[in-house]
């Protein structure tokens, strides 16, 4: 199959991303975390702090604050046990437990992985995997790596002006069992709403961060001794206590992956996934291999300009405060209705807060933009609106350059987005917002090739998990789909002639809690 096909079928004819007859084998299952084995361990404190607060004073973090950090990025935060009312036998297969964390993910399988690479003074330097299990450090690598980490990324970050890099990783088959095909669409999103947890809570610590996404693949993989035939970094954030000046620089790239790879011994250490059958996922192999450079020349700066929009009604939003709130709490209290959204009014202070929040949270250094200021971002929001006062019924776009919306179509458009939805778990005819994220519809792969495809994903993600968090500030829950028909949303919004595409639905709203027991997992 050619790889344009593969990934036009993941948006647009979800059905021939896995075989028909395919049955998931849930006792053969993976476990939702990697486990090292043999490998020296730091344990890091489960005592936590309740709260997290923007704080600006700017200090280096020692081990007892990285291990609250990355708790807060990708811990297991709740065990939760729930009967879903959507679920006619579940009276008969009992409740359903989960270990919660403070990010979604697609099924709840979590198919990402963390690494960091730390030079803290009470630690070891070094590369270290974040084992989520016993929130504890694995030592992978002993050593200071910072010319060979400054070279992996194009020399383009001053890695010894920071005290560590975060990598965030897939491990393909941790979803590929249950979606086949399907999973390498919910990969990248599940990456990016990781990303934006982790960019929303290293800020909240004082901490500057550069997401890197365009690096040499093989030498990162080398460096964690990962096998890019199971598991591939998909991107590279360094930290700093200050801001190091200037991000992104034009680097002198030249060397290659191979080359530089060479410099480093190979590691191989074992680990666990429980699952006896691990089947093949050569889809996944061969879309990842296209998308890895062997070499990094001039970057590519990629953004989009700025759409005109005369033709649409406009309706400009009230100007409103930035929302300040309790990270730990608000992220503590996201929830993911299913059939518990109840119809209810929302202001039109409250859109505004809403989308001013998921927007200006958004902006982020990143390498595509280099050390250039766009004020347009490569993903946009709409949302189709329902009993929102001060606003007619319609299809919208949010101009977040202006703090306007765009009115495409007038009209309720909630029996279309229910009939283009692929299961009845959320009723959206008691959803008074349903956002959509979209982007280019060529995936940014005119531009980037096929990395460019899992960049929108992330970026998607990223945006995604800032609207989750602004709307539980608010008192409202947001549940991320893609069983949904993306030429439906396409068709309402008129997005085929702008060219761009549906990435992601986000119906959100109130939500009446649902029966349910939820315990932290924390001291």
């Amino acid at each position: 199959m050619r790889l344009e096909t593969f990934l036009h079928n993941l948006h647009y004819d979800i059905e021939k991303t896995k075989p028909p007859d395919v049955v998931v084998d849930w006792e053969d299952g993976p476990l939702a975390y990697k486990l090292y084995r043999g490998l020296p361990v730091v344990p890091l404190s489960p005592v936590v702090p309740l709260t997290l607060i923007e704080n600006e004073v700017q200090v280096l973090p020692d081990l007892h604050r990285m291990g609250h950090i990355l708790w807060y990025i990708f811990g297991l935060t709740q065990l939760c046990q729930s009967i879903p009312a959507s679920n006619p036998m579940a009276l008969n297969v009992g409740p359903l437990q989960l270990y919660r964390r403070f990010v979604p993910s697609g099924g709840a399988l979590y198919p990402n992985e963390l690494y960091v690479y730390l030079k803290l003074d009470d630690l070891p330097a070094g590369v270290y995997h974040y084992d989520v299990a016993h929130h504890r450090l694995v030592l992978l690598r002993e050593g200071n790596f910072d010319s060979y980490l400054a070279q992996a990324l194009g020399n383009r970050c001053d890695v010894s002006a920071c005290f560590g890099a975060v990598f965030v990783s897939t491990m393909f088959w941790k979803n590929f069992f249950k979606y086949n095909n399907f999973s390498y669409r919910l990969q990248g999103l599940d990456a990016g709403a990781l990303m934006g947890q982790l960019l929303e809570v290293t800020k909240r610590c004082g901490f500057a961060s550069g997401v890197h996404f365009q690096f040499l693949d093989r030498a990162i993989n080398h460096l964690l001794g990962l096998s890019d035939q199971e598991e591939s970094v998909y991107a590279v954030i360094p930290l700093s206590v200050e801001s190091v000046t200037p991000w992104f620089p034009e680097g002198e790239g030249g060397i290659s992956a191979t080359e530089l790879g060479g410099k480093l011994t190979t590691i191989q250490h074992e680990h666990y996934v429980r699952s006896r059958r691990v089947k093949e996922f050569p889809m996944l192999i061969k879309m990842n291999e296209a998308s890895q450079l062997e070499s990094i020349g001039q970057l590519p700066r990629i953004w989009r300009e700025k759409i005109v929009y005369s033709e649409l009604q406009a309706m400009v939003l009230p100007r409103v405060k930035q929302l300040s709130y309790d990270l730990a709490s608000v992220s503590r209290n996201r929830f993911s209705p299913d059939g518990d959204f109840v119809m209810g009014k929302v202001s039109l202070e409250q859109l505004a807060q809403l989308l001013q929040e998921a927007t200006a949270s958004f902006r982020y250094r990143n390498d595509l933009d280099g050390a250039q200021e766009k004020n347009v971002s490569r993903v946009s929001l709409y949302v189709c609106l329902h009993n929102v006062d001060g606003i007619p019924d319609g299809a919208y776009r949010y101009d977040s350059a202006v703090h306007m919306l765009r009115r495409v179509r007038q009209g309720d458009h909630r029996l279309r987005l229910q009939e283009g939805m692929s299961s009845d778990n959320v009723n959206l005819f008691q959803v008074p917002l349903c956002f959509h994220v979209a982007g280019d519809r060529d995936y940014l792969t005119t531009a980037l090739g096929f990395r460019g495809y899992r960049i929108q994903q992330m970026e998607a993600g990223m945006l995604v998990q800032r609207l989750l968090l602004a709307a539980s500030a608010m008192g409202m829950g947001g549940h991320p789909l893609l069983g949904f028909d993306a030429s439906v949303c396409d068709d309402i919004y008129k997005m085929t002639s702008q060219g761009i595409a549906t990435l992601i639905q986000i119906p959100v709203g109130p939500y009446r809690d649902c029966p349910r027991l939820v315990g932290g997992l924390h001291s």
